[in-house]
């Protein structure tokens, strides 16, 4: 095939189909790794955690006040109340030093380990205090306001269980603990490259007939969101030579851990133009597992692998690329990642405006919540406002032709 013939997407598969396709090749990571509990917000345990100890390790108060033998305070009033000698007066952080015997009290701060032969603690709130001496002005039962060795976690009990996602309530059941150091599963790295003569870098000045990179910094912040760790590469030049070479190098570099990276994600070289040499490239190097799916923006997607890696080949118009990335890759790397699907908020509202859609392909149309109305947002796959001035996205299913203005309809926010 020569590098000036056009190459149409001849057959297009449905979305469902190219979901199943990617979900069967994308498996969960199997590498673990060990990292400090303080980074392990949104991780997946890859171990069973069992207590080592008792949280809390002491019996405490539960109050300020006065810890007490329970005996001593019954029948206790405001009319008539029990006066007990104050032996010892404890805070958190220190350790009682006396044992209390009938007709004693050790003046006590909440979280303090209660002393030798107490049973319960009377509040501040319930007492009066002079010199040594305490009136005890209501009656307290047994371990009344006071928190019992354990009563949070145990010695032997399973902590965090294998696969559990670590968000900051887990976190700080394994700090209880003592855990410094948590066993995860890794996280897939993705390889970012953008190809194509017309991209330039940020920061560089744009000579005639270039664009900023905007997909490298979309693709980063959306594979970062949902489990994965962006690794973005320079841009490749559109020649077979220069995407063979960034490939090399994503799969083999060295910064990326043993193996390289785990996915590659493409963007731009995957649609019908005379440059666009993504297919070329799998074909040489990998698998082409299926070019083309039938909905708007995005159609000219290609995925395969290579070496046994997924390979995402995304559409260089910013719209398409990150509306497929939300499709597409976003449910393949939080399978990898051993995270749970995405879910999705989604408000119920009427159309503000007539949308003519395209029979035959799935779509996914931007829409602006306004005074309670859904208003179209779309402009153009080329178009990242499309996105960016939009708060969320309505389907038209591949056989709807037309939605009218006023119908209701289902608007997943982003």
């Amino acid at each position: 095939m020569s590098k000036t013939e056009m190459r149409p997407i001849k057959e297009t598969i449905p979305l469902e189909e190219a979901r199943q396709l990617i979900a069967d090749t994308c498996t969960p990571i199997a590498r673990r790794e060990r990292i400090p509990l303080i980074d392990a917000n949104g991780r997946v345990a890859s171990a069973d955690v069992h207590s080592t100890r008792d949280v809390p390790p002491f019996a405490r108060a539960g109050m300020d006040g006065f810890a007490v033998i329970a005996d001593d305070t019954f029948g206790a009033s405001r009319y008539e109340p029990k006066t007990l000698r104050v032996i010892e007066k404890v805070y958190t952080g220190e350790m009682p030093t006396r044992q209390l015997t009938p007709g004693t009290a050790v003046e006590i701060a909440t979280g303090a380990p209660m002393p030798a032969g107490a049973d319960a603690v009377v509040m501040v709130e319930e007492t009066e205090k002079t010199g040594d001496l305490v009136r005890i002005l209501t009656p307290v039962y047994p371990r009344q306001n006071v928190g019992r060795q354990g009563a949070d976690i145990v010695v032997g009990q399973t902590v965090i269980r294998e696969g559990d996602v670590l968000n900051p309530s887990r976190i700080g059941a394994l700090a209880a603990l003592g855990v410094a150091q948590v066993e995860v599963y890794a996280r897939p790295t993705v390889a970012i490259l953008s190809t194509g003569n017309e991209i330039a870098d940020l920061g560089q000045e744009l000579k005639p007939g270039q664009i900023y990179d905007i997909n490298k910094y979309t693709l980063s912040t959306i594979i970062q969101e949902h489990g994965g760790v962006p690794a973005p590469f320079a841009t490749a030049q559109d020649t077979i030579e220069a995407l063979e070479a960034a490939i090399d190098a994503a799969l083999g570099r060295r910064s990326l851990g043993e193996g390289g990276c785990d996915v590659l994600v493409f963007s731009g070289g995957s649609s019908v133009g005379e440059r666009d040499l993504i297919l070329d490239v799998i074909g040489r190097m990998g698998e082409i597992v299926f070019h083309g799916i039938a909905v708007k923006p995005g159609k000219p997607t290609v995925f395969g692998t290579i070496q046994g890696k997924p390979m995402f080949g995304m559409p260089g118009y910013p719209t398409s690329c990150l509306s497929n990335a939300y499709m597409l890759l976003v449910p393949a790397l939080r399978a990898m990642a051993r995270l749970h699907p995405r879910h999705t908020h989604s408000v119920s509202l009427p159309l503000g405006q007539r949308i003519v859609s395209t029979t035959g392909r799935h779509q996914f149309y931007t829409v602006k919540v306004v005074d309670g109305v859904a208003m179209p947002a779309f402009k153009a796959s080329g178009d990242i406002t499309s996105m960016s001035q939009a708060d969320g996205y309505i389907e038209i299913p591949a056989q709807t032709d037309i939605v009218d203005k006023g119908q209701v309809v289902d608007v997943r926010l982003f």
